[in-house]
């Protein structure tokens, strides 16, 4: 019987780390050809998502309505305008955006800015505004 428990206990631990597989976002590459942005998703679940971002050019303007960005940019640099703020952004730089912020991004560098992306709660693409739209978030009128 005892076997048996140290059998399911290894099972269910080789089945957790697998699950925990570390994922080296340095070494990552887009996984299709694109011309200025590309998102690559992580993970997600009910709370939370989080993606590798690409951008050659630009990010417009844009703010999201229910949710925070937190950003942390891998390579590349740029110049992030986020709420009244101008801020130069390079490898290492994180940034917290909180919801309704407007934020956009002027890549800066001659490769891409590459940065990952996390969003609470769970991002579904809904969300993001640009200039010149308004959303209110549920509830409000």
């Amino acid at each position: 019987m005892k076997r048996f428990f140290l059998l399911l206990t290894c099972v269910a631990l080789s089945l957790i780390t697998k699950a925990q597989t570390p994922l080296n976002l340095l070494e990552l590459q887009p996984d299709t050809a694109y011309d200025n942005i590309h998102v690559q998703p992580l993970a997600s679940d009910s709370l939370v998502s989080s993606f590798v971002v690409w951008v050659k050019k630009e990010v417009r303007l844009h703010h999201h309505a229910f949710h925070t960005e937190t950003l942390l940019i891998l390579e590349g640099t740029g110049t992030m305008v986020v709420g009244d703020e101008s801020v130069e952004v390079g490898p290492g730089d994180f940034l917290a955006i909180p919801k309704t912020t407007p934020h956009d991004l002027t890549v800066t560098s001659s490769t891409p800015l590459k940065a990952l992306s996390i969003q609470a709660p769970k991002f579904q693409g809904k969300d993001r505004v640009f200039a010149g739209q308004i959303r209110k978030p549920p509830g409000q009128k």
